[in-house]
């Protein structure tokens, strides 16, 4: 086993499956989490578990150990050391993705709006759990599937509505905020794949042929859920001091019935909401 392989073992065998929200009942021969239930919590498949622990996969991502150090509730130190070990050391070219274990704290603490940190570049990092039952639950999809500007411009969660108005403003705000990040990190390799990628589509090639320079800081958007139909949302935009994290915090918008719908979420449980996908 590689050092990488061999924290992550570690890691995993310290933790309690109901400690992380999974039922355990029968009794398990070794403690911890198994490898299919780290992999479903960080969004990945059991096999590229396996392969980590046993050294026989390339060098993770940065968003993969983000996702596992979440997934295993690593605090700042430990999430520090795995990402060193997958070779991506502190480098101030690079987006930083370590989310602080503070953030963290908050964001789990705050249970009655849906809640998801993003890195600079838009990659979905963390959520609460009533974020993945309002949208979806993000550890079901790809880490590709977890970027906002990817989703965005690419293939759009059946779950989002906008106005046309609101479209456009979202999508302005978050291309001049990108821009805004490729200065920031002008040799950041991801960044630069993420454009010339998002440099495909027709729409944000056009936005992205504008100068504009700015912060996200606020979106309208509907969500439409399945049992408790259209929630009308505002999405308030946090950046985090010194890690240049995006905290989003979505309330219910003024006038609607949409808090009622998101204490119903949280009422009949959000496991049961997270089923209906």
């Amino acid at each position: 086993m590689n050092p990488l392989g061999a924290a992550l073992r570690a890691f995993r065998g310290r933790l309690e499956p109901t400690s992380v929200g999974l039922a355990h009942h029968a009794p398990r021969r070794v403690t911890g989490l198994r490898r299919g239930e780290l992999a479903m919590l960080a969004g990945v498949s059991a096999e590229y578990v396996a392969q980590l622990e046993q050294g026989r996969a390339k060098t993770p991502s940065a968003q993969v150990c983000a996702a596992l150090a979440r997934a295993l509730r690593l605090n700042d130190e430990e999430q520090a050391h795995l990402l060193r070990l997958a070779g991506h050391s502190a480098d101030p070219d690079r987006i930083p993705r370590r989310v602080p274990i503070s953030v963290r704290r908050v964001a789990d603490q705050i249970s009655a709006s849906p809640l998801a940190v993003y890195d600079a570049a838009w990659q979905l990092l963390h959520w609460n759990p009533l974020f993945a039952a309002t949208w979806g639950d993000p550890s079901r999809g790809d880490a590709e599937d977890r970027n906002a500007m990817i989703t965005q411009f690419e293939r759009r969660n059946a779950r989002v509505r906008q106005t046309a108005a609101e479209q456009a403003w979202f999508e302005q705000s978050l291309v001049a905020d990108l821009r805004t990040t490729t200065g920031r990190y002008p040799n950041d390799p991801d960044v630069a794949t993420l454009v010339e990628r998002l440099n495909r589509t027709p729409r944000f090639r056009e936005l992205w042929a504008s100068p504009t320079v700015a912060a996200h800081e606020s979106a309208h958007k509907t969500a439409v859920h399945p049992t408790v139909g259209e929630i009308a949302l505002d999405a308030n935009i946090l950046a985090t001091q010194d890690s240049d994290l995006r905290v989003v915090v979505l309330t219910a918008r003024s006038g609607t019935d949409a808090q009622r719908k998101l204490d119903l979420l949280a009422t009949i449980g959000v496991q049961e909401a997270l089923h209906l996908d």
